[in-house]
């Protein structure tokens, strides 16, 4: 367990810093290398999500970053797909989350990996969004830098599939919302990081309650890697402020891209 315990802290520091939710690694290291049941790994995987985000969330709700209109508003969405999502995982078959899973890793890699378009400011907010009041101020080294909210109703139907994901494969799903919130509804990077951290214990408490409910939460593994993640996303709180983001994305992306590879191999092998 102690083995267990390290590795969740690794998970919830990456998770915390690329707002991408520790569940990507942990579901993965768990079921791969310490052999654990697919769906309890899932189950633990759910309950350091919520971890992760009482542990980062409230700092970068105190030092400015994470926008909780925004936050509340997409929860929404996430949540109703996260409660259709772990409704839908007891009757799938653990190979077949598993390639979905590998899938779901591999289209965020190809994101993770690709440089960020540059799209020139808009000054013309969202009808929905100003209605809303969904644009905010983003702490910066050189001052505040106001930004506004776009493509609202897409931001929110890319929540829902993400929500939907989450339930399925026990994962914050943060990949999906970041980018939605960085590319879709064109919020700073920083402020879509903090936002999803924010959000994803949210929609993991809608599905942890059902696989709860199933049996598939193990106190004896669930609770290292609780612990694990929440220490990992602690620091990784308190590093993001200043870390280079880029860099980090990209080398998180050729982790997820092997194990997006292995899960596929794995499950269409039936090895899980």
């Amino acid at each position: 367990m102690i083995l267990v315990a390290c590795a969740s802290v690794v998970a919830g520091l990456v998770g915390a810093l690329t707002g991408l939710g520790g569940g990507v690694i942990l579901v993965p290291v768990l079921t791969l290398v310490f052999g654990v049941n697919l769906r309890y790994a899932v189950g633990a995987s759910l309950i350091s999500v919520i971890a992760t985000s009482s542990g980062a969330a409230s700092s970068y709700v105190k030092d400015g970053f994470a926008n909780m209109r925004i936050g509340i508003l997409m929860e929404v969405a996430t949540t109703l797909g996260a409660i259709g999502g772990a409704t839908l995982a007891s009757r799938v078959s653990t190979g077949t989350i598993a390639i979905v899973f590998g899938v779901v890793l591999l289209y965020a890699t190809v994101q993770s990996a690709r440089p960020e378009p540059r799209v020139a400011p808009s000054t013309t907010p969202d009808p929905l969004g100003e209605k809303l009041r969904l644009s905010g101020v983003e702490p910066t080294p050189q001052g505040p830098v106001p930004y506004l909210a776009h493509h609202v109703p897409a931001g929110l139907s890319i929540m829902a599939v993400a929500g939907a994901v989450s339930g399925l494969l026990g994962i914050g799903s943060g990949a999906l919302k970041v980018l939605a919130m960085d590319r879709v509804m064109r919020l700073p990077f920083k402020v879509s990081t903090t936002t999803s951290n924010f959000m994803i214990g949210v929609t993991a408490a809608a599905s942890a309650g059902i696989y709860l409910g199933h049996g598939y939460v193990d106190p004896v593994l669930a609770c290292p890697v609780m612990l694990g993640v929440l220490l990992g996303a602690l620091v990784g709180a308190r590093v993001l402020v200043s870390a280079r983001v880029k860099v980090l994305r990209i080398v998180f992306a050729g982790v997820l891209g092997l194990t997006a590879v292995e899960m596929i191999v794995q499950g269409v092998r039936g090895a899980l």
